[in-house]
């Protein structure tokens, strides 16, 4: 073994206790050292897994609270449509109705206008053929140079007043 040590220049018991420490320091390490550092790099992948978890968890509510929200969202275009026509019928049977009675108050104006027409037109003939009677009679008077009786002069009235009406 001296040649052995003198041709490599390694002490054999040296050599041995080296590898026997660095043993010695592998197992002491690899229990004190590499098995907490593995547990910790085992929580850690447990926790990066639970946040990958939750976070896919609260991907998936997300997305249903947006589907959720945009289906509200519809109803409620939905409904404001659905108010917005109701509305708009409403305005125009209204409309409607206000100028149905538009039109009947104008109509029962007209007929009212036409018949105070008509009643003044009555009266204003009635009283120019009094006024033309009395005017007749005044005239037939002197014409005839004496007071006619009743008889005569309502026979005359209803003479004129019949030739008057003619020609109205």
């Amino acid at each position: 073994m001296a040649q052995f040590e003198a041709f490599i220049g390694v002490n054999f018991w040296t050599a041995l206790f080296t590898l026997l420490n660095t043993l010695t320091i592998f197992f002491v390490a690899r229990h004190f050292l590499f098995r907490p550092v593995m547990k910790i790099i085992k929580d850690r992948q447990k926790e990066i897994d639970g946040m990958y978890s939750d976070a896919d968890t609260a991907k998936g509510e997300a997305n249903a609270m947006r589907n959720e929200y945009q289906q509200k969202l519809a109803n409620a275009q939905a409904t404001s449509d659905r108010i917005v026509k109701e509305a708009v019928a409403r305005g125009q049977s209204r409309q409607e109705e206000i100028i149905r009675q538009a039109q009947q108050e104008a109509s029962a104006i007209m007929d009212k206008a036409s018949a105070d027409i008509e009643l003044e037109r009555k009266k204003a003939i009635n009283d120019a053929k009094n006024e033309i009677s009395g005017i007749a009679i005044a005239i037939a008077g002197k014409v005839v140079g004496r007071e006619l009786n009743e008889k005569d002069q309502a026979a005359l009235v209803d003479h004129f007043i019949d030739e008057l009406g003619d020609d109205a």
